[in-house]
């Protein structure tokens, strides 16, 4: 190559270099004013949520008046601050927020809010992609170590990746209620306790109560596999359909459990999610049983009967719940229309 063709292609770099030098300078100047106008909304947002809780205190302490038009105009205010506490909670989603306990204990301060609507969106479908592939190969494993692995090792493999499987779903869970997703209650706090439970499996030692239980928990790991990949396959149906109408937030995710916006379509999960749940009724039982053998000596007995109650307790009763709710909006709906 001769030595002009080498400092014509030099002098195009040099230009490339110029204009990336200027572009990367105004890339700069605009985040500064991203975070300054951040900084501006998220001041902004809770002057008017406390300015909003003082009003409605005030119109709690209000005299009532007899004026059909006095009550008209507290109820529509009453409804528009509750519809702007919800564009609040959309406005927050794309804001900057510190952490909460678990993520700063794990992640420290960092910033984990993702910034575009792509972002996110991106962020909960690799979250339902992670939880169905685990799923499926926690099914494949729990079948193995149940019919063709009778091996204490293969056991503790498949309950350090219980205990990864959960951990890493608090994380992830955590995140995606940073950036605007509506899980909470029990249906994040059954993770916590799942994890726990699956570590303290992980170290209970090969014993006579160990192998007495082991087929019980291998079956009930299957099946509980098996009932969450139905509810992954329909509840993101499900999903789909009602965010297309407007019904769901986009951000809103798949659970191990049942919830309102379940009850059109989805009812005929509720013998599995129920079925699912005596068995861990069933599962403290037995090991309650197990603490009463004169050979029992390990106190992983009692504390994975413990954890099998509260879990039976927490997933039967929200069901319960959400259940009974639904029921009481349904006739509340049909009073109003009669």
């Amino acid at each position: 190559m001769a030595f002009q063709e080498c400092w014509e292609e030099w002098e195009l770099l040099d230009k490339d270099y110029q204009t990336l030098q200027e572009t990367h300078k105004l890339y700069k100047q605009q985040l500064e004013e991203v975070i300054k106008l951040q900084n501006s909304c998220l001041s902004s947002i809770q002057r008017q949520k406390k300015k909003y809780k003082e009003l409605s205190k005030n119109l709690g302490r209000c005299e009532p008046l007899d004026s059909e038009e006095h009550t008209r105009d507290t109820e529509f205010i009453k409804e528009l601050m509750k519809e702007r506490q919800n564009i609040f909670f959309e406005m927050e989603a794309f804001l900057p927020k510190k952490n909460g306990l678990y993520l700063t204990l794990v992640l420290g301060n960092v910033n984990v809010t993702l910034l575009s609507k792509q972002a996110k969106f991106a962020y909960k479908d690799e979250y339902e992609k992670f939880k169905l592939c685990l799923t499926i190969i926690l099914l494949l494993i729990s079948f193995s170590c149940r019919f063709l692995l009778n091996s204490r090792v293969a056991d503790s493999v498949f309950n350090f990746l219980l205990v990864w499987y959960y951990c890493t779903l608090t994380i992830r869970e955590s995140i995606l209620i940073n950036n605007g997703s509506r899980i909470k209650g029990w249906w994040v706090m059954h993770h916590y306790v799942s994890a726990f439970l699956s570590g303290v499996m992980l170290t209970w030692p090969d014993s006579k109560m160990y192998q007495l239980f082991r087929n019980q928990f291998l079956s009930f790991s299957m099946y509980q596999s098996f009932v969450q990949f139905l509810q992954y396959y329909y509840q993101s149906g499900c999903l789909y359909r009602l965010r297309a109408l407007g019904e769901r937030h986009n951000m809103d995710l798949t659970v191990e459990g049942f919830q309102s916006w379940m009850w059109r379509g989805l009812t005929f999960l509720l013998p599995f999610l129920f079925f699912g749940h005596f068995w861990q009724l069933f599962n403290a039982i037995t090991l309650f049983k197990l603490t009463d053998h004169p050979d029992c000596k390990e106190w992983q007995v009692s504390m994975c009967g413990i954890t099998f109650l509260v879990l039976f307790l927490g997933n039967f009763l929200t069901t319960v719940r959400v259940i009974y709710q639904k029921q009481k909006q349904r006739e509340e709906k049909t009073n109003k229309q009669l």
